[in-house]
């Protein structure tokens, strides 16, 4: 799912295209993807785009009138700039959003319909879509604290948890602990402030970081590449690669859709931490911390 880094430079590309400029036309091909009845979408044809902003994981759309519109690509959608009128690609495409000056086109990829489209009249109502989560650029320590401990959940739970930080998922939020040191399953009442403090301070640079990464890849283009796995990344989608800190093979946990990328040397003390599923399937041969990670045993996860 495009994170806060992604949406970010989503937003300033699409504002450099598209703010002074009139919306021509909304064309959806998937009448499932809007989720509101009013505004209706030949409403907002002419009006002025005056802004484009991000809404936790949403990029928004602002016209006068006022109008906004609110994208959430979910897990597989993406922004497409093409020339004006573009044909909507036929099995991916979901709708295209028709400017002066070229076309937005909203495509998700597999046979799940998630993304979504929001059309208002008021911010008042857009920021009902708001989970209320604080936005980590520019949060104090004592702010970040008190979101992070309010509750006592996992620290991967936590800073994926949009009522809590604005903008963080699975892939950032996987970075940002192999920053800090500090274990997924970590329970966040159980942090020392040193380790609150260090946790503040890699979530900060982690985000500023990638953001700046993808700022510079798309330059004043258009971000071409939207993916939750880059090389480039410390631990998130690198299983069984080196950590580039010790060399350490990065372990996983596999859940739903989603998993958890670690270090066992340089977050967890060695441990190697227990996935339901293959933990399940090795029984007595799962390795309870780096020593007992023979090679077969590795391999035998592997192929699961």
């Amino acid at each position: 799912m495009p994170e806060l880094p992604d949406i970010t430079v989503y937003v300033e590309r699409l504002a450099a295209h598209t703010v002074g400029t009139k919306l021509s036309a909304i064309r959806l091909s998937n009448p499932f993807l809007l989720r509101t009845v009013d505004p209706k979408p030949v409403e907002l044809v002419d009006a002025l785009v005056i802004g484009v902003s991000r809404l936790g994981k949403r990029v928004v759309i602002e016209l006068h009138g006022p109008f906004f519109i609110a994208i959430h690509l979910m897990k597989a959608g993406r922004l497409k700039w093409l020339e004006a009128g573009a044909k909507i690609p036929g099995k991916l495409g979901l709708a295209a959003f028709d400017f002066e000056n070229g076309s937005l086109i909203l495509t998700e990829a597999g046979s799940k319909r998630r993304a979504s489209l929001h059309l208002f009249r008021t911010r008042e109502a857009l920021q009902g879509l708001n989970a209320g989560g604080i936005e980590i650029a520019g949060s104090t320590l004592s702010a970040f604290k008190e979101a992070l401990v309010r509750e006592n959940h996992t620290l991967k739970r936590v800073l994926t948890d949009p009522h809590v930080f604005s903008g963080i998922g699975n892939a950032y939020s996987d970075e940002i602990l192999h920053r800090a040191k500090l274990s997924p399953l970590a329970q966040t009442q159980k942090l020392d402030d040193n380790q609150i403090a260090g946790l503040h301070e890699a979530t900060q640079n982690v985000m500023r970081e990638w953001t700046e990464r993808l700022r510079a890849e798309a330059k004043a283009g258009w971000p071409e590449k939207v993916t939750a796995f880059r090389p480039e990344m410390a631990v998130h989608g690198r299983f069984r690669e080196p950590c580039p800190v010790c060399q350490t093979p990065v372990q996983r946990i596999v859940y739903a859709e989603n998993e958890t990328n670690y270090c066992p040397l340089c977050q967890t003390g060695g441990r190697v931490l227990a996935d339901r599923a293959l933990s399940r399937l090795l029984k007595e041969d799962w390795p309870r911390n780096l020593d007992e990670m023979d090679v077969s045993v590795v391999s035998r996860m592997g192929r699961k």
